[in-house]
């Protein structure tokens, strides 16, 4: 016997996109269920992608700079040692920390929590039941509402050749938990996920070579701030197998052997103890009823196709983040998560994809936002590019951190500013700012003619945007 209770907004997904569509759908009035398959709130990105990924990640800076970089600065530590397991539980801790943040935060804009697998029953109906229930069973609870939101997130992309066994080939879940530094880390991908991976084992000590199909690695990257990761990466010992693909790999005891295919056909072979695949993610979508239901996927790429408000062709069904189109990005599902609910109580809800960040938290950081001067060039955009070096910036060299720069692209003869791309220290900070210029259509000129603190890494972006409004005027007179 189903158990059945009646709300205004039923939410799949408890991760970035549906807790905060939650509480803002709360926040507006609404009776709203979140529901969610773990126990542990705040799905993907808090469980076991974004968050523990940076724990780490800082984790092992820390032991970098304690390692190599403390001397320099009159600081003796002796022997450096590395203690995994206590780092790993720190990760862990943090990890549990903001998931009980996430629940105490739902809990107290009253929303209601489910936990369960929970699948489309109807236009206006989800299901839910208890792991490892299928139909309606007893156990089942039947939720009703007349507006239902999508936002389940995404998987990791399997490669038929390479199947996951858990332990020796894994994804992006179990390379964030691995029990021993590995010996050497192989990566199938040279994106966002496994270079932060692959640098984070790399301070740890792991030899690790990264296997990109394509030419170059972060594809999506401006060229310029692209080629200099790569640079900065390869001195810090990654290996870089470029227009390679992976045509096998083999588990024999305790390693695996990878066959390598290059572009002009010639093969190689590889042997590592770990293998991380990370060719990418999709839409996580089996299991929701969406056929039955009559939703509609894009064939090509499995994503739920949406309109302006993000409604499905069933107008009571809606769906946000790595769902649908777009960078898959977690600030990205929040903001839709939010313009989401706001559309659907009679408000503008809307999120601007031309200033949306995206940041690599290799060392140093790389983050972006807006046009590549790529992009720029494909559209037929006349625009200046410029670019400053943190090596000229005085906070930088107080930190001793004076690799890579920033870059503005600003549109020639209206100067506004049409991308902002950076690779050096606390470039995930400064983005911020670059996001808002995009926002509010800025020049560079506005940025230039703000006031950066002195001594401050955003002195970079302050005279890379002089520099462009420069050009621009020289070109542009009067």
């Amino acid at each position: 016997m189903e158990k059945r209770e009646e709300f205004d907004l039923v939410v799949i997904g408890a991760g970035p996109g549906g807790y905060v569509a939650s509480v803002r759908a709360a926040e507006l009035g609404m009776k709203v269920a979140c529901v969610d398959k773990e126990a542990s709130l705040g799905g993907v990105c808090l469980n076991a992608g974004c968050i523990p990924s940076k724990a780490l990640l800082d984790s092992s800076e820390y032991y970098r700079l304690a390692g190599s970089r403390l001397a320099e600065h009159g600081i003796r530590t002796g022997e450096v040692g590395l203690d995994l397991p206590a780092m790993m539980a720190r990760k862990d801790r943090v990890v549990k920390e903001l998931a009980d943040n996430v629940r105490k935060l739902l809990a107290g804009s009253k929303v209601q929590i489910f936990r369960g697998v929970a699948r489309l029953a109807g236009a206006e109906r989800v299901e839910v039941a208890a792991e490892g229930e299928s139909g309606s069973g007893k156990k089942a609870t039947l939720l009703t509402a007349p507006k239902i939101l999508l936002a389940t997130g995404s998987e990791p992309i399997t490669v038929p050749a390479i199947p996951f066994d858990g332990s020796r080939i894994v994804s992006s879940t179990e390379a964030l938990a691995f029990p021993s530094v590995p010996h050497h880390l192989a990566i199938v991908g040279g994106g966002y996920i496994g270079l932060e991976l692959g640098s984070l084992w790399r301070r740890l000590g792991a030899e690790v070579t990264v296997i990109e199909m394509l030419p170059k690695i972060a594809s999506a990257l401006d060229d310029q701030v692209g080629r200099a990761l790569g640079r900065i990466l390869a001195k810090q010992g990654l290996v870089f197998r470029l227009a390679t693909r992976v045509a096998k790999a083999e588990i024999h005891d305790d390693e695996v052997k990878l066959t390598l295919e290059s572009d002009g056909g010639e093969e190689g072979e590889l042997r590592c103890d770990r293998l991380l695949v990370a060719v990418g993610r999709r839409p996580l979508t089996r299991g929701l009823g969406l056929a039955e239901t009559g939703v509609r996927l894009d064939t090509r790429t499995g994503q739920v196709v949406v309109d302006e408000r993000y409604c499905t062709n069933i107008p009571s069904v809606f769906a946000i983040g790595d769902l649908i189109a777009g960078p898959m990005l977690a600030h990205k599902a929040s903001a839709e998560g939010i313009a989401a609910v706001e559309c659907m109580a009679g408000l503008d809800g809307e999120v601007n994809y031309d200033a949306i960040p995206s940041v690599i938290y290799t060392s140093p950081e790389v983050a972006s936002v807006g046009l590549t001067e790529e992009q720029a060039k494909a559209r037929g955009i006349p625009y200046h590019a410029s670019t400053y070096p943190f090596a000229g910036v005085a906070r930088a060299r107080c930190l001793g951190e004076t690799e890579g720069f920033v870059k503005v692209i600003a549109r020639r003869g209206t100067d506004r500013v049409l991308g902002v791309h950076g690779i050096g220290p606390r470039a995930s900070e400064m983005i911020a700012e670059c996001a808002l210029a995009l926002e509010f259509d800025a020049t560079a000129g506005d940025i230039a003619r703000c006031v950066h603190g002195h001594p401050t890494f955003s002195e970079a972006l302050r005279e890379a945007a002089a520099l462009a409004s420069s050009l621009n005027s020289r070109s542009h007179p009067g």
